[in-house]
């Protein structure tokens, strides 16, 4: 019963997300955009010991000056290395499906921000450098394929489950949608628990606009089980943050307790190992969504608004 009322949630979220999309679908269609993918991690793998200059001369931001051709050379005969490649090349045969979900989220971006260029995509191997699975600056987006194998994957054994649930493709774009929310977004100054979720909340805003054919579980990197958790206990939750004047408070104990990532979030109540971690993330998210659903305010204005503003305008009320 609980696994069909999860499956009715996934799908009308997808639903509400493409009757969304219809508004300005016909526009974005209309963007050019032509988006250059670049399989360095490919090219690498298949390379000889005599292509090595040319690939530094294609590549010249992932040639190091300081380490010779040897260390190349070398690393293009590592047996871990091999392995690695062999698993992504068989997670990621192609990326024509990475390719059109990409293509399509610039084309959101690009809409919403039109001074907005989007960066040529090039795709590593990482060493299963997770904390750095994606790298966005302002002409090149890195992408770390070994990190999205898919949260069973042997070679993250050892990784913590909360962390290792987040590798797998299906979470590849949201991960791209946060890079790129991260340098339209400063984070607060002001250290109030209320100022970090409204940040983290507007992050996930974008993420609404940007990939809105995607699930909310997908946006915010949760299981469909968390996020019906989430969605099921909205009330309690900002009931404890309420009674508890958390808000306001500059603690700076909250951020892990319910904004950092963590395997569950931490009320110190018998309902810890049932939730889902950042649920701070999830309520600013809603409180953002709230905003933007009771004023008439465009995307980028949004992003400069004070959390204290969005949370008065809001109006609020949590799902009971």
């Amino acid at each position: 019963m609980k696994t069909r009322f999860i499956a009715v949630l996934v799908i009308f979220f997808s639903l509400h997300s493409c009757k969304n999309e219809t508004g300005v679908s016909e526009d974005i269609s209309k963007i050019p955009l032509n988006l250059k993918v670049l399989r360095f991690d490919r090219e690498f793998a298949e390379a000889k010991p005599g292509d090595i200059p040319k690939l530094k001369q294609k590549f010249p931001y992932l040639f190091p000056k300081q380490y010779s051709d040897s260390v190349w050379i070398a690393k293009l005969k590592d047996t871990l290395q091999n392995e690695i490649f062999s698993e992504v090349n068989s997670t990621f045969p192609n990326f024509d499906k990475e390719t059109a979900d990409l293509k399509l989220f610039f084309k959101h971006a690009v809409y919403y921000f039109p001074n907005y260029r989007a960066p040529e995509v090039v795709t590593v191997i990482s060493d299963v450098d997770y904390s750095n699975r994606v790298i966005l600056a302002d002409t090149l987006l890195l992408i770390g394929l070994d990190n999205y194998l898919g949260k069973d994957h042997r070679f993250y054994r050892g990784i913590e489950q909360y962390i290792a649930a987040g590798l797998d493709k299906t979470y590849l774009i949201s991960d791209v949608a946060s890079a790129f929310g991260k340098t339209k977004l400063s984070f607060p100054s002001d250290r109030t628990f209320l100022a970090q979720m409204i940040y983290y909340g507007k992050e996930l805003y974008l993420k609404d606009k940007l990939m809105p054919l995607a699930t909310d579980a997908q946006k915010i990197v949760y299981t469909p089980d968390e996020l019906a958790w989430a969605q099921a206990n909205e009330e309690q939750i900002w009931r404890y943050f309420v009674e508890r004047e958390l808000l306001y408070s500059t603690d700076n104990m909250l951020a892990p307790r319910f904004l950092d990532p963590a395997p569950f979030s931490k009320f110190r109540l018998e309902l810890d190992n049932e939730s889902p971690g950042r649920l701070g993330r999830y309520m600013g998210w809603q409180i953002v969504r709230a905003f933007m659903n009771n004023n008439d305010v465009k995307l980028n204005q949004l992003l400069s608004l004070s959390a204290d503003e969005i949370f008065k305008k809001s109006n609020y009320k949590p799902k009971k």
